[in-house]
């Protein structure tokens, strides 16, 4: 015994082969890793540190229990097999070879072995000593949480607010046409200014409504959707519950404007003018207040991911790209309409004089940034793309970077010429490039992002693994996609329709590039989902907090 522990090193001598890792996880780490900084490898038992080191020891532990279960329900699940196939087997041939097939299975490693169990309740007795602090019932909660379970008022409520939307825009389709706003002679002033303001939240609440869609038919068709996205077990949300907040904020958004037009029919209220335009203006800082509010409720950890996948997005490349962070990026830039929206509640109540209805948003500062808001999720995009070609040195992302870069040119000739309409110069520059970047955008949303057009496939012109029976589907959705890409047409050819205004015209194209987006989120997610297109990751894997070299003449 005394000569074993002679051999032992000692515990410096252990220490000092050990080092922690360093990521480029951070903006720091980031820089560091750019400008060739020499990485520190000493251990520093700082308080930060050791948090970090605990928190990945404990996600590690996790992990690791949840794919020992996975293994033990697949060997159960192998030797209930050999017994359905042998007792189906007696049946046919009437022998009685079950049995003598059945012991020798109970008797081989795949039956009798009993190192898994013995494993998992070595990481049990571990997670809970260490990071349950010996509490029993709340180490076995975090290792195996509960499914969650649907409520009956979650299905009522999700359904009532439906109801009342549909009800609202019956009453509000009813008192524009009693009251005949749209033929008052103020009708185009609130179109140019109320209009825009509220229209923001129809965004909103459209594309909530695409991605509970998802939602459904990801569902639907076992595409593993929270595993993808990286969401915490158990805290991934339902369609009915992304239904519920996109109904929410529908049912606020539509009362308000009721209650805006009540007040300006209403001969006794019609005098309090500033009341009724900041109407829109509350109800958008409640839906941000709610949305950055630390605490948990109103699914408080869905939140907090979405808040830190958007810092991600802003603060890109900084940040290793994840594929929330790219999924939500390249949501912003089919939101390109709704971030002018926000810059127009900016301006308006800013420096606009909204308590007489209007817009003096059109000076020249506030025409640059329309050219800005309209860059920055696509520049967004573009800088991940460059971050993980400087990465992974795939030149794939070069060429993604690419489509991002020829769209951010068509947008701001697009955006010029719709700000410099007599100008023929700015319309034939615009077309030309938004042509050249849809084209290059619709193939790369077919081959690459939903793998598709794939002439060698078993299924002709698509790919070779598909969740959906229906084949048609996809030629459908390709159709779709080819059709609401190209509706920027009509911001070059300046269709006209004398029933739409033209604040109302632009909200359709801008919703129809959100339902686009809706439709590609199934396919890209289906295609990573089967094929693991993005190289994300293929299956989950917790790096440790630390390596250890066991090399002993390495420093000989």
């Amino acid at each position: 015994m005394t000569k074993m522990r002679a051999m032992r090193p000692a515990p410096l001598d252990i220490l000092d082969r050990v080092w922690l890792n360093d990521t480029k996880e951070t903006p720091r780490s980031t820089i560091k890793g750019f400008l060739q900084i020499t990485k520190q490898t000493d251990l520093k038992f700082s308080r930060e540190n050791l948090m970090m080191v605990e928190a990945k020891l404990r996600q590690a532990l996790f992990v690791f229990y949840q794919k020992l279960r996975l293994l033990k329900s697949y060997s159960f699940l192998n030797v209930l097999a050999f017994s359905k196939i042998l007792k189906k087997y007696d049946k046919i041939t009437s022998r009685d070879a079950m049995k003598p097939y059945m012991k020798m299975v109970d008797t081989s490693h795949l039956g009798s072995s009993d190192e898994v169990v013995r494993l998992m309740e070595r990481v049990e007795a571990t997670f809970i000593k260490h990071f349950a602090n010996a509490n029993r019932t709340k180490g076995m909660n975090i290792l195996r949480p509960k499914a969650k379970r649907e409520r009956h008022r979650l299905t009522f409520s999700t359904g009532f607010l439906g109801g009342c939307i549909f009800s609202l825009i019956v009453a509000l389709a009813a008192i524009i046409r009693t009251r005949h706003l749209l033929q008052q002679e103020d009708q185009e002033q609130y179109m140019n200014t109320m209009f825009p303001l509220y229209s923001l939240f129809g965004f909103i609440v459209l594309h909530i409504i695409m991605y509970a869609a998802n939602i459904y038919y990801w569902k639907r068709y076992k595409v593993n959707y929270s595993f993808i996205f990286g969401f915490k077990q158990g805290t991934e949300l339902g369609y009915r519950q992304v239904l519920l907040v996109g109904f929410s904020i529908g049912v606020l958004a539509l009362l308000c404007v009721l209650a805006n037009l009540d007040m300006e029919a209403d001969p006794e209220t019609k005098g309090y003018q500033a009341l009724t335009e900041l109407l829109p203006l509350f109800l958008f800082i409640a839906m941000f207040v709610v949305l950055v509010l630390p605490f948990k409720f109103f699914y408080g950890s869905t939140r907090l991911f979405f808040l830190t996948s958007l810092f991600h997005c802003i603060a890109a490349p900084l940040y290793k790209v994840t594929l929330p962070d790219f999924f939500l990026g390249d949501q912003l830039t089919s939101q390109v309409q709704a971030l002018r929206s926000i810059q127009f509640y900016i301006c308006y109540y800013g420096w606009g004089d909204f308590r007489h209805r209007k817009n003096t948003c059109n000076t020249g500062s506030y025409k640059a940034f329309i050219f800005i808001v309209a860059v920055i999720p696509y520049l967004s995009r573009l800088l991940q793309c460059m971050r993980r070609l400087f990465e992974e040195k795939n030149p794939e992302q070069g060429w993604n970077g690419l489509k991002y870069f020829l769209t951010i040119v068509a947008v701001c000739l697009r955006t010029a010429y719709s700000i410099q309409k007599h100008q023929v110069a700015w319309r034939v520059l615009a077309a030309i490039f938004s042509v050249i970047a849809a084209i290059f955008s619709t193939w790369w949303d077919f081959v690459h992002d939903w793998g598709l057009l794939n002439r060698t496939s078993k299924n002709h012109w698509l790919r070779d693994k598909l969740l959906i029976p229906q084949k048609k589907v996809y030629f459908v959705a390709m159709i779709l996609n080819v059709l609401l890409r190209f509706a920027w047409i009509q911001t070059v050819l300046d269709f006209k329709f004398s029933f739409m205004h033209k604040e109302t015209m632009i909200t359709v194209v801008a919703s129809l590039e959100i339902i686009r987006r809706g439709i590609w989120n199934f396919f890209r997610l289906e295609n990573e989902h089967l094929n693991n297109v993005g190289k994300y990751r293929a299956f989950k894997s917790v790096p440790l907090p630390f390596n250890y070299d066991e090399d002993e003449d390495k420093d000989d």
